[in-house]
């Protein structure tokens, strides 16, 4: 039925094969033995075989093993399988298209299904339409008609994907820091309190300044804004304000006493960011924040309110910054307390996080299911992309949603990896 047998892929036929979306109808392999399948197996996305423990009448014969895909017959040569062990036990080929006969090492014929006439054409068009689609989403027209219990458990599923990416670096950081909670989500903060531009200067800046020194002078806000600012590199100036000046000789002393190595100061981005997002505003908040809490991590653990977790984060600034952006430079007077946006993003990109892992390696549901909880109390995102999904009247409100949208445009839409989507199988099953 296919007439377009070019432009076939193996992505699409294991798509056709683990979805049984061929017709069934008197099945036989390649040399006329009836064929009928009880099971598909199970995916693999790895190296082997592209399914394994399937299950297979041939005549009389139960069959349990594994399946291999291809597009013709002849790629099992090209792939070099028969050199490979792991294909020993192959029970069926799946081909779109025949060659020549295979053969096992004790000489026995490899079983050869043939699906080329037996793939409707409409489901294998609308593949196409999606794989050569220009636009925003490769669905775009369609997606208003897929039912929202569909739409629901596509963005429950994703956002628990979204999550487990972010798990992986905590994970990979916990490792580094001995399994220390505290250090590590001091750290994933400092990054996250940078947000885009400065996000790789804050993380250098609190890996060179161990979180246990800072609460060695937890009481003290001058002190903690000096070793901050001073590792930061940014009090190595000569300046004219008397609180920089307390603040460089609060700094020469620290330094001093804990063998400190302040960092490169350039690696600070001052350029086309609005003043309130300064690098040198963004430290004050954070110095702040570590002043007025002491052992973070373990509030943010015991905090089972979203109230709580905004009071924690509502970090404000020294009297100093109040009228000043920069060094040595005083501007109106103003409050620069940490925003809503910007709270909102850290709990969206560490707190959030932090629990699901926390919950998972304490193998405690509790902090897991709070995680997604404070998601669905937090204001979704406001950027391009959430714009895009908002034109196509997908629920934006809150982050639970807006986390999922995320990771559905950036790994499955933009990748069109629309046979891995539940929209776009939904959308190929009723093509």
């Amino acid at each position: 039925m296919i007439s377009y047998s070019f432009f076939m892929t193996e992505e699409f036929l294991h798509h056709v094969w683990k979805f049984k979306l061929f017709n069934q109808f008197e099945l036989t392999t390649t040399t006329g033995e009836p064929l009928e399948i009880l099971k598909a197996g199970e995916h693999n996305t790895d190296s082997g075989p592209d399914f394994f423990t399937a299950k297979i009448r041939i005549g009389e014969t139960l069959w349990v093993g594994n399946i291999e895909v291809h597009i013709h017959s002849d790629d099992w040569q090209k792939h070099h399988h028969q050199n490979d062990t792991a294909y020993d036990n192959i029970i069926l080929h799946v081909v779109h298209q025949n060659g020549k006969p295979l053969f096992r090492k004790s000489g026995e014929q490899i079983p050869t299904l043939v699906l080329k006439d037996r793939i409707d054409e409409k489901l294998y068009a609308s593949y196409l339409r999606f794989k050569t689609s220009n636009d925003w989403i490769p669905c775009q027209k369609l997606i208003s008609s897929v039912p929202r219990i569909i739409v629901n458990s596509t963005i429950d599923r994703l956002l628990l994907e979204r999550l487990e990416r972010k798990s992986e670096a905590i994970k990979n950081s916990l490792t580094l820091n001995k399994n220390n909670w505290e250090e590590t989500f001091y750290q994933m903060l400092a990054r996250n309190f940078g947000f885009k531009t400065n996000a790789e200067p804050f993380e250098i800046l609190a890996k060179s300044l161990p979180s246990l020194i800072l609460a060695k002078h937890k009481n003290n806000l001058i002190q903690i804004e000096a070793l901050l600012l001073g590792q930061a590199g940014l009090l190595e100036e000569h300046y004219k304000d008397k609180y920089l000046q307390q603040l460089q000789n609060e700094y020469v002393f620290l330094q001093k006493k804990f063998k400190l190595k302040p960092m490169d100061k350039h690696l600070w981005k001052f350029l086309r960011l609005r003043p309130v997002n300064f690098p040198t505003i963004r430290i004050a908040q954070f110095a702040h924040l570590i002043y007025q809490s002491s052992h973070l991590f373990s509030k943010i653990i015991e905090a089972e309110k979203y109230t709580d977790i905004h009071k924690l984060m509502n970090a404000e600034v020294s009297d100093y910054w109040l009228t000043h952006y920069t060094f040595d430079k005083s501007s109106t007077k103003k409050s620069k307390a940490l925003g809503t946006d910007a709270i909102h993003t850290i709990i969206i990109n560490t707190i959030v996080p932090f629990l699901f892992v926390y919950g998972k390696a304490n193998n405690d549901e509790k902090y897991t299911e709070r995680a997604l909880k404070f998601l669905e109390q937090t204001t979704g995102e406001s950027n391009s992309i959430i714009a895009g999904w908002k034109q196509l009247e997908m629920s934006v409100k809150t982050a639970y949603s807006t986390q999922a949208l995320l990771q559905l445009k950036n790994e499955y839409c933009n990748k069109k990896k629309c046979l891995n989507c539940p929209i776009g199988n939904y959308l190929l099953k009723n093509s």
